[in-house]
């Protein structure tokens, strides 16, 4: 019998309330921390590029090229320390969720290991992104500092970004959202229900097993489609693209699944507003 038919069995009796309430406020804290730090990545992420000047150097200055750079030390050293927390926060995010330490931490912390495992994540994109060394004068791959393209460009940049971001949270539309974020696994353990994907589809299922990171393309144009590339966004966008693609496992079949449930969403809110205009016919006739 397979774990998921196990734990879909008769509802168990769920721990003492003092129990329940001191795993909810943990839950609720770490979801708190995980949500608070993905506004601050989305910040780091797209508004940083987009809205800072695109050289920051005095006006008629030349940036910095890339021969100069390499043979600069205080260069080298901000990028090793950019280097340094890209290792810890992927070092992190991938021993967290290899197998045996997630046995261990469930083992440990029971229910409340995806809510340590967010909690964990925020932690490292906060170290991450405070001490996050930037580039302001180059040298750029690429940049675009004359008119009207210095104007124009990065609001191109900024319509791409936005609908990029907009179809990520749509995606997190298709999920149970309280489940990702670890606030389900503990609703349902204290009222004995069991894991909450023994309760999914074995198509939802096989989706979850094969989810990291759904949104890659959305992500490789929030990366890449900048109106400057320092070396501090080079190395950002290429460790984040080569981490990413490492870890997409998503197939044909993931993808119709997705397809079909994202449509079930829109066909659900299609049906309420045709119920609200509905309801404001009859109360005006």
């Amino acid at each position: 019998m397979s774990a998921g038919s196990e734990m879909s069995g008769p509802v168990s009796p769920g721990p003492a309330l003092p129990v329940c309430a001191a795993l909810g406020l943990v839950s609720l804290l770490c979801f708190m921390a995980g949500f608070g730090t993905g506004v601050e990545f989305v910040r780091f992420l797209s508004f940083g590029a987009l809205l800072r000047n695109i050289s920051e150097g005095s006006e008629g200055e030349s940036p910095l090229l890339w021969r100069d750079a390499i043979g600069d030390s205080q260069f080298l050293r901000s990028l090793g320390i950019n280097v340094a927390l890209l290792l810890v926060f992927v070092f992190q995010h991938s021993l967290m969720a290899w197998p045996p330490l997630k046995e261990w931490v469930i083992r440990v912390f029971g229910v409340l290991q995806r809510s340590v495992y967010i909690l964990c994540t925020a932690v490292s994109l906060q170290i991450m992104m405070r001490y996050w060394q930037s580039f302001p004068s180059g040298p750029f791959l690429w940049n675009v500092p004359t008119a009207p393209w210095s104007t124009l460009f990065p609001v191109i940049c900024a319509l791409l970004h936005t609908i990029s971001w907009l179809l990520i949270f749509s995606v997190l539309l298709i999920f149970d959202y309280a489940e990702l974020m670890g606030i389900k696994q503990v609703y349902y353990h204290c009222f004995g229900m069991g894991d909450p994907l023994s309760h999914k589809s074995p198509r939802a299922a096989r989706l979850y097993a094969h989810l990291r990171h759904p949104v890659f393309l959305e992500l490789l144009v929030i990366l890449w489609v900048v109106p400057s590339l320092p070396p501090d966004r080079l190395l950002l966008a290429s460790a984040l693209t080569l981490y990413v693609s490492c870890v997409h496992r998503l197939d044909v079949q993931d993808y119709s699944y997705l397809r079909s449930q994202l449509e079930k969403k829109f066909s659900l809110f299609t049906r309420e507003e045709a119920s609200a205009d509905r309801e404001t016919l009859w109360k005006n006739d």
